[in-house]
């Protein structure tokens, strides 16, 4: 396993390498005069040329690219061309903001979807065509319109929850989970319909193979067979989901922190594009990329763990 997993290591740096390549040369090269639009359509050509030799924007793109890659493995993705903030710096402030967004939202997710899977596929008939009905409609129904409705009616209408803001969990626990409910809750309902959905396919295929009906012949009951046996044959589709559904939340999350005025990655994402912030962006760049290939590396250790017939290689 040890050795699976630095493989799998190896091949995240090359992936990252790979990734940072195309997208800094995409964003250079369609950058346009990077040093006016930082500056503003009224400096002067001299401030302008003085402003790109600062920046280094006049050397070729692959020697610009091989400073900027030689830096990052150090841990230097270089300063944001609009506050001077550190990159790593503000990334890293905002990741934990985001990371417990979509978190959250997976825990409760997987909870759930485990739950409403497992039930559709043993009570069926009006059971199995509710939960199916009612995911269809979490999942139909965009993100951000789920957001504004919690928001009407949670925050504003019944004052429960904060309509906007963030509250560190180190300044107060009871401010935090009061600042991520709706949020949460918001980007829960689509994830919830997909796995949902993924686990009562699994389950019901699981319940049909050989070895249930002889733990069944042998006396074990209904519940024990189920979460104790066809779970694990089931985990290993609905994990796969799931690690998709928690990428696809990062994407989510950028419409939901702009709802909410949440300080994370989402928000910071739609500021650095908007500006043309282009180191900011290619640190959220290199930020998304290791999350997915940690992601996805600890879904293939899980699926090893739950299935024994799942080989790491």
């Amino acid at each position: 396993m040890l050795a699976f997993i630095l493989r799998r290591l190896l091949s995240g740096v090359v992936l990252i390498a790979v990734i940072s390549f195309l997208a800094f040369m995409l964003l250079y090269m369609g950058g346009g005069d990077i040093a006016r639009r930082i500056l503003g359509e009224n400096a002067t050509a001299e401030t302008v040329a003085k402003k790109t030799e600062q920046l280094g924007l006049n050397r070729p793109l692959l020697v610009q690219y091989g400073d900027w890659i030689t830096s990052a493995f150090t841990g230097d993705l270089g300063r944001s061309w609009f506050t001077g903030e550190l990159v790593t710096v503000g990334v890293t402030n905002r990741l934990a903001v985001t990371l417990s967004l979509v978190i959250g939202t997976t825990v409760i997710s997987a909870i759930l979807s485990v739950i409403l899977g497992v039930l559709a596929a043993r009570r069926g008939g009006a059971v199995d065509g509710t939960i199916q009905t009612v995911s269809l409609i979490g999942f139909a129904i965009p993100g951000f319109l789920i957001a504004l409705f919690l928001v009407l009616i949670f925050a504003i209408n019944l004052g429960w929850f904060k309509a906007t803001g963030y509250i560190p969990i180190g300044t107060s626990f009871t401010g935090w989970l009061s600042s991520v409910t709706l949020p949460i809750v918001a980007l829960s309902i689509g994830a919830i319909a997909t796995v949902a959905a993924q686990v009562r396919g699994s389950v019901i295929d699981a319940m049909s193979r050989d070895y249930v009906r002889t733990l069944r012949s042998r006396g074990l009951g209904a519940g024990s067979v189920i979460y104790k046996h066809v779970l694990r044959n089931a985990g290993g589709p609905a994990l796969a989901v799931l690690a998709v559904q928690f990428v696809g939340l990062l994407g989510g999350a950028v419409v939901v922190e702009q709802i909410f005025a949440i300080p994370g990655m989402g928000q910071l994402t739609v500021r650095a594009g908007s500006l043309g912030d282009i180191p900011v962006v290619m640190g959220l760049v290199i930020a998304f990329a290791i999350i997915v290939i940690v992601v996805n590396l600890l879904i293939d250790l899980a699926q090893a763990a739950l299935n024994p017939k799942v080989r790491l290689s």
